[in-house]
């Protein structure tokens, strides 16, 4: 067995850690809060709309107002993060007193530009209208066959900045034919949104 010199053992001892100083050391990435705050409501929205201008509920208006929560999926790049669907509730009051409603559903939002975005939506409507034959039906009022409607919605935005936009939409609810009466309900209007 090779004996290593007292000497020489503490010359290693004391190079070891000028060794390690010249290493490079490894870089640990600082921490960076989100862009968001951690929230489970990602958006409200508030506007109005006209009452489908060529039905018997012409002439009237809505006030409307929504909460669209945060994805259920995070940490998709932004191609596929646009698929992912944001659960969406609001409601809608008729100011004139025809039909007001409900809904809940799904938002999808996809941009065409960092400040310009289209979206659709998709779920059900519950209504205060009037379902059943049409002959029960007073003349001012659609015959929306029953309750809930399938509700679509489609809009198209443009980001003032990062927590507000303005957007102009359009919606639809029916049942698709599977109740005694289908009049419908298509609505215009606009609304304002702030992002959490």
């Amino acid at each position: 067995m090779r004996v290593i010199p007292p000497s020489l053992a503490a010359a290693l001892l004391m190079a070891a850690p000028a060794a390690q100083a010249a290493e490079p050391s490894v870089l640990v990435p600082s921490y960076r809060p989100p862009v968001q705050p951690l929230s489970i409501v990602s958006e409200f929205r508030i506007g109005g709309s006209a009452q489908d201008p060529g039905s018997n509920e012409k002439n009237t208006s809505n006030i409307n107002a929504e909460l669209l929560f945060a994805k259920p999926v995070t940490g998709l790049d932004r191609f596929w993060a646009a698929f992912v669907p944001r659960p969406t509730v609001g409601g809608s009051y008729n100011v004139d007193g025809r039909t007001s409603y409900a809904y809940l559903g799904a938002t999808w939002t996809f941009d065409v530009t960092d400040r310009i975005f289209v979206e659709g939506f998709f779920g059900a409507a519950f209504h205060d209208g009037y379902t059943g034959p049409k002959l029960y039906v007073p003349k001012i009022y659609n015959s929306l066959g029953c309750s809930p409607l399938f509700r679509e919605g489609a809009a198209i935005g443009f980001r003032i900045n990062e927590r507000w936009s303005v957007m102009a939409t359009i919606e639809h609810m029916s049942n698709a034919g599977l109740c005694v009466e289908n009049r419908g309900l298509t609505n215009y209007g606009g609304k304002i949104s702030y992002t959490f």
